[in-house]
């Protein structure tokens, strides 16, 4: 772990960590920025904590994004901006995924404004969000075939 400049991001680690050693397998800090990967059997449980625990209060989800890290395994990467609008916080929770088992528990049950962030993914990537109320194509037609965003797929498109 590297040292923490931003002492509310150090608030969050302890927390957490208190809560449940296991939630965070790395720390890291970068240009001000801090994310915290949790292991994507406890994203839910740890998305939750951060929302309801009385000294987090992580109230809204500003954003969710995928990255293809492509060809490293665990391929895919999630990324969930949290914003704590009354400690005027912020932190990033992120989690990975493989391409041979693209699945995550939804963050909707925790944030109902991850339902369109999460179809994103799900329509560029191919992420499924177990527990999600909605998974369907959002940009895309549904007799599209393929995930664009991902680093294989085709660049001139496919016939």
């Amino acid at each position: 772990m590297t040292q923490l400049a931003n002492t509310g991001a150090h608030i969050v680690v302890e927390h957490l960590r208190s809560w449940n050693a296991q939630a965070i397998s790395q720390v890291i800090e970068y240009r001000g920025e801090t994310a915290i990967v949790v292991p994507k059997e406890l994203l839910r449980a740890t998305a939750q904590k951060c929302k309801e625990d009385p000294a987090l209060l992580f109230n809204l989800l500003s954003d969710a994004t995928c990255v293809d890290r492509y060809p490293v395994e665990p391929r895919f990467e999630l990324n969930y901006q949290l914003v704590s609008i009354s400690r005027r916080d912020r932190i990033r929770l992120r989690t990975s995924v493989s391409v041979q088992h693209p699945v995550v528990d939804s963050l909707e049950p925790v944030w109902p404004g991850a339902n369109w962030l999460e179809r994103e993914i799900f329509d560029l990537f191919g992420i499924q969000f177990t527990g999600h109320t909605d998974l369907r194509r959002i940009l895309l037609p549904d007799g599209f075939e393929g995930f664009p965003l991902r680093r294989d797929f085709p660049t001139e498109g496919k016939r």
